[in-house]
């Protein structure tokens, strides 16, 4: 018997109001769809190298108490980063990926009726938790393919934001600003707005990206995480800095049992293994380097990225992209896209290994032909 799809009176009037979407299809979904798995997975940014040997080990020998809830504080975890960053514990939180501390942040500081600034096109699950709390979002456009500073703050003058997000190193783009200019932007915020800055992709960003960390500037609060340079998408850690008063203010909404025993392990070895991120970064610096040759090798541009994947301008218009990505995905290779014009001329490519790179090279010229009679 069918059923009527209705809103459940059970809804409070501005969850009624949103759409039933999420932010991403993920891959899983497009293989059942396709009935076949991708051959190659390049589309989520995802590290393919995976995590470090001594987390897997850890991981294992956690495994055995799972029947454990994982310690609500992530006592350890914590102090581990705050030895390898030199600030306090009490100035860091540890929470369920960066999108998880996200939901805290807009929770914290987001009601119905406040504004908030973004990029047009950055990261939509900041967007998704921001309308969900009955904010307002106000968009500026990229300059250059990177996220402008100055735009943001002039915006969030203009309509009173409560809270600024920029991505340093960006996704979808790639680009990044050097320490300096995100310092600058810090010291230039509007009386009463935080600058929520993520900076999943910072551990693959050349030197000098990210400023010093300031435990006692409460006008910023710094996210990372260990599902990009660490490979553990899946085990869903990410943590938070920033001035005590904000991080201790996340006990009041976080999800306290949010942290299982098995992820706070792994994240703990994997943040002690520095040669193992060493390899990492070389792995993903030729991988970079194969993709550029791809994109050369094709008449493509690929926009330097100071990331784990690579953006390809494809040289027309979002039409012309979208049907480059849905060719490769009938060929069985997982790419995402940019979604806001004029970024939507590119394609975004993950890093891989060298098999996943040649199954690249050898299916984007098909994909470029099969575009051009659309």
């Amino acid at each position: 018997m069918s059923q009527t799809p209705k809103t459940s009176p059970h809804l409070t009037p501005l969850a009624a109001s949103l759409p039933a979407t999420v932010p991403f299809v993920g891959p899983e979904a497009q293989e059942r769809a396709n009935g076949q798995p991708f051959k190659a997975r390049l589309g989520a940014n995802e590290s393919v190298f995976g995590p470090s040997p001594k987390a897997i080990k850890a991981m294992k020998a956690a495994a055995g108490d799972v029947w454990k809830y994982g310690d609500p504080e992530s006592h350890d975890l914590r102090h581990a980063l705050a030895a390898k960053h030199d600030v306090p514990t009490e100035n860091i939180v540890v929470g369920a990926g960066i999108d998880g501390l996200l939901d805290s942040i807009v929770r914290l500081t987001v009601t119905t009726g406040d504004h908030v600034v973004t990029s047009a096109g950055a990261y939509p699950t900041f967007n998704y938790h921001v309308t969900g709390y009955g904010g307002t979002i106000h968009t500026v456009p990229y300059t250059a393919d990177h996220e402008d500073p100055d735009r943001l703050i002039a915006k969030a003058r203009e309509v009173g934001a409560k809270l600024i997000y920029l991505s340093n190193p960006d996704n979808p783009m790639g680009t990044c600003h050097s320490a300096q200019t995100i310092q600058l932007m810090i010291q230039n915020l509007p009386e009463g707005c935080l600058l929520v800055l993520d900076e999943a992709y910072v551990e693959l960003a050349p030197e000098g990206t990210a400023p010093a960390f300031n435990i006692f500037d409460a006008r910023v609060i710094r996210t990372r995480t260990f599902s990009k340079a660490y490979g553990m998408a899946g085990a869903r850690v990410g943590y938070a800095v920033g001035h005590v008063d904000f991080i201790t203010a996340f006990n009041r909404v976080r999800n306290h049992f949010g942290m299982s025993r098995i992820s706070q392990a792994g994240a703990l070895a994997a943040l002690a293994d520095d040669a193992y991120i060493d390899d990492i970064r070389s792995q993903i610096e030729a991988s970079r380097q194969a993709l550029y040759q791809i994109a050369e090798d094709n008449g493509l541009r690929a926009i330097p990225s100071a990331t784990n994947f690579v953006a390809m301008d494809c040289g027309q218009d979002g039409d012309f992209a979208r049907a480059v990505l849905a060719d490769l995905t009938a060929q069985g290779i997982f790419v995402r896209m940019p979604f806001v014009a004029p970024q939507d001329r590119c394609i975004r490519i993950s890093c891989g290994t060298a098999a996943d790179m040649a199954l690249v090279a050898e299916a984007l010229p098909k994909a470029l032909k099969s575009a051009q009679k659309v």
